[in-house]
């Protein structure tokens, strides 16, 4: 390749009339698509700057370092941390599914909703409330709530009325040991059909207490009323529920009848509906320690039913000859210590959107500071099995009770000696299917041991046995109706006196 062929693939052509740059001359403007790039690129860089430069602003204002709170002690009546609840966990199937109600789809017709922010119970707020309990508790039940400080208290059938504020009710579901849950009044109104239950449920404000994100069970009842079916009723009211929500916040909850976010309940009488938001969660007497029972075990509010039906003084000598799993003694243990029986179990009203941990945790720190370290007389247990007080001393340790609280020992009621000189025996002996055939002679024999040791103990025993009383030749002096679960009983009192009972003139 020669030097003249090289010199003019190297050379550029020039055109017609150009003049050579000089010194003075002007920078050739660029065109073409990377040019326009270019420009655009140059004139969105001061604007990209700005936004950088206040977003680390508002980064650094967010960031400000708040004063630590100090951490306390972990206190003696404290259960471990629970995990989150399944509102807060991310969930699968049909819900997973669900377009979010801040987050609609583009091709969906956007929903007018409302503020999703709820409107949380004023100190001054007054709310109607409703505890059921055991039937035959009514009474024991107005008086326990009366000293616990309650207002417009008044017995009803199986349950009582009264009036509380939010704290109020925070504290009932704490400190209640007769109450089996605890309902919050929401909304009431005459209705004549089912239509007008659906009505009634759509007009009530629920977005205050809860929302889609929550599960929801719906439950009714009925005295008296004159709907044809109460299965409808509960349909009408879920609808009205769901429909309001939807319609404000753009979904509808999920249901779910077992371990729901929100529980409604809806009573019927001969001409109202009464919608109330069911605020305990678990039933009051799933007080969180029972796991081990017997064949036929009491009720734990029962159990303190019975006791103060019997009324035992607490910390009083008391002895259970027939303890089973141990529950009417270690409810007898929670009273004489002071211990609340909601102190260690998780509450419906944490999981709505009105709950204030604080106040909640505050109301329990106040509870725990009242506990009583020990007790100065004992409780004592017998029973024949020796399952039996296994499982009895299982339960005692979940109750967070130290060994020399309640004294368990496997013995025939008919051998066990006096724990103190005087006291009172509360029990719940074998009945009904529990007592087989051989037992026959248990009664008579047992109550001559009484009648030889136990002079001048009271003696209160429930059973479903109305002639027990003849079968031990004694004299009750007292005698309470009551249901434990679905059969009829009676609580019968008797006053032990030395060598037989003899009527007092």
């Amino acid at each position: 390749m020669n030097d003249s062929t090289t010199r003019k693939t190297l050379s550029l052509k020039k055109k017609a009339g150009a003049s050579p740059a000089g010194p003075d001359e002007k920078p050739r403007k660029r065109s073409g698509a990377r040019a326009r790039q270019a420009a655009l690129q140059e004139h969105a860089r001061p604007a990209r700057a700005q936004a950088e430069a206040g977003a680390e602003t508002d980064t650094a204002t967010r960031r400000t370092p708040r004063p630590e709170t100090p951490k306390r002690s972990a206190p003696a009546f404290e259960r471990p941390a629970r995990p989150k609840p399944a509102a807060d966990r991310p969930r699968g199937g049909a819900a997973a599914r669900r377009p979010r109600p801040d987050a609609p789809d583009e091709d969906t017709p956007r929903i007018q909703r409302l503020p999703r922010t709820p409107r949380l119970p004023r100190r001054t707020e007054t709310f109607e409330v409703f505890a059921p309990c055991p039937q035959g508790l009514e009474e024991a039940l107005s008086l326990e709530l009366q000293a616990l400080g309650y207002e417009a208290v008044r017995a009803g059938r199986a349950g009582c009325h009264f009036q509380a504020d939010w704290a109020g009710v925070l504290r009932a579901n704490l400190y209640s040991r007769l109450a089996t849950r605890v309902l919050v009044q929401v909304a009431q109104a005459e209705v004549r059909s089912e239509d007008d239950i659906l009505a009634l449920a759509r007009d009530t404000e629920w977005e205050r207490w809860f929302g889609p994100e929550h599960s929801l069970r719906v439950d009714t009842s009925a005295i008296r009323s004159p709907m044809r079916s109460l299965q409808y009723c509960n349909l009408r009211a879920k609808d009205g529920i769901c429909d309001r929500l939807r319609d404000r916040e753009g979904a509808r909850p999920d249901i779910d009848t077992v371990r729901p976010d929100a529980r409604v309940h809806l009573f019927l009488d001969e001409r109202r509906a009464t919608l109330y938001l069911d605020v305990s969660g678990e039933s009051l007497f799933k007080r969180g320690w029972r796991l081990d029972k017997g064949e036929a075990p009491l009720r734990e509010n029962l159990a303190a039913g019975l006791l103060a039906l019997s009324d035992w003084p607490p910390g009083a000598p008391l002895l259970d000859p027939f303890c089973g799993s141990g529950t009417l003694l270690i409810e007898a243990a929670w009273i004489a210590l002071g211990v609340p029986p909601g102190i260690w179990r998780p509450f419906g009203f944490e999981r709505l959107r009105t709950h204030d941990a604080r106040l909640w945790r505050d109301l329990k720190e106040d509870a725990r500071a009242r506990i009583a370290p020990r007790l100065e007389e004992p409780l004592a247990g017998c029973d024949i099995q020796p399952g039996a007080i296994e499982a009895a001393r299982a339960n005692a340790d979940r109750a967070h009770l130290s060994p020399d609280t309640i004294r368990f020992e496997v013995c025939d009621a008919r051998k066990m000696p006096p724990p103190a000189a005087a006291g009172w025996i509360v029990t719940n002996p074998p009945y009904g299917e529990r007592l087989a055939d051989g037992d026959a002679g248990l009664w008579p024999e047992w109550a001559s041991w009484l009648k030889r040791h136990y002079g001048g103990w009271q003696l209160g025993i429930i059973t479903s046995d109305l002639d027990l009383p003849g079968r031990m030749r004694l004299k009750a002096r007292r005698r309470h109706p009551l249901h434990n679960g679905a059969l009829d009983c009676r609580l019968f009192r008797f006053e032990l006196v030395t060598a037989g009972y003899r009527d007092r003139t």
